[in-house]
C-alpha cells in the first residue's frame, strides 16, 4: 500500500491520500482523543501523541499536529498507523455516522429556498475546492433578518492562517454574487 502525503496551506496539517476510499461521502472530524473513541484509526492517531485533530474526507484524511511537534518525527508513525488500519480490515467508524452539514434548522419558505441555494453552491463549487487542500466548509445556519451565513471550517481549514481570507474573499464574494440575500459570511467556532 502506497500512501501519498501533501502539504496544506496550514503548516500544522498534512493531508494523507491512501489511494482508496476513506469515508466515501461526507466528512468527519475528531477534535479530541475522547471524540476519536468512535474510530479505531482516529484513536490510533491520537495515541501517537502530538496529534491534535483528525479529519476524514471522501478519499483523504488530514492530521493536525501540536505546534511544538515536528513533521519529520511524526510523519512515519502516522503513515504506519494508517497502513496498519487499512490492511487490518477494521471499520473506519464504529458508530457509522458521517456529517456533511451541521444544522438544517427550520426556515420559512423564502429562507428555505435561500438556504438550499447556499448549500448547493457550497456542495458544488466551494467544498470540492477546499477538499483539495485537505479541508471542508459546511453550512451551519443562515440568519434571514441580517443575511449572515454561518459556516464551519474543518480539517486543514480549521485554524489555517489563510482561512479568514478564503472565507471573506472567496466564499463570501461567491455567495453574495449568486445569492443576493447574503450580506456577510462568518465562521462558527
Amino acid at each position: 500500500m502506497f500512501i501519498q502525503t501533501e502539504t496544506t496551506p496550514n503548516p500544522e496539517v498534512l493531508k494523507f491520500l491512501p489511494g482508496r476510499e476513506v469515508l466515501g461521502e461526507g466528512a468527519r472530524e475528531f477534535k479530541t482523543a475522547a471524540e476519536a473513541e468512535s474510530s479505531p484509526l482516529a484513536k490510533a492517531l491520537f495515541q501517537l501523541g502530538d496529534v491534535t485533530r483528525v479529519f476524514f474526507g471522501p478519499d483523504f484524511l488530514t492530521v493536525t499536529k501540536d505546534p511544538d511537534a515536528e513533521w519529520p518525527h511524526l510523519k512515519a508513525p502516522i503513515l504506519a498507523a494508517i497502513m496498519d488500519h487499512f490492511t487490518s480490515g477494521r471499520p473506519l467508524l464504529l458508530d457509522a455516522t458521517a456529517s456533511g452539514h451541521d444544522d438544517d434548522g427550520v426556515y420559512d419558505e423564502d429562507a428555505s429556498q435561500i438556504v438550499a441555494e447556499i448549500k448547493e453552491l457550497l456542495d458544488t463549487r466551494i467544498r470540492p475546492a477546499v477538499a483539495q487542500d485537505g479541508g471542508d466548509i459546511v453550512f451551519s445556519r443562515f440568519e434571514p433578518a441580517t443575511g449572515v451565513v454561518w459556516l464551519h471550517m474543518r480539517g486543514a481549514c480549521s485554524g489555517c492562517p489563510s482561512s479568514s481570507a478564503t472565507l471573506k474573499s472567496g466564499v463570501e464574494n461567491m455567495l453574495k454574487h449568486y445569492v443576493p440575500e447574503v450580506t456577510r459570511v462568518e465562521q462558527t467556532l
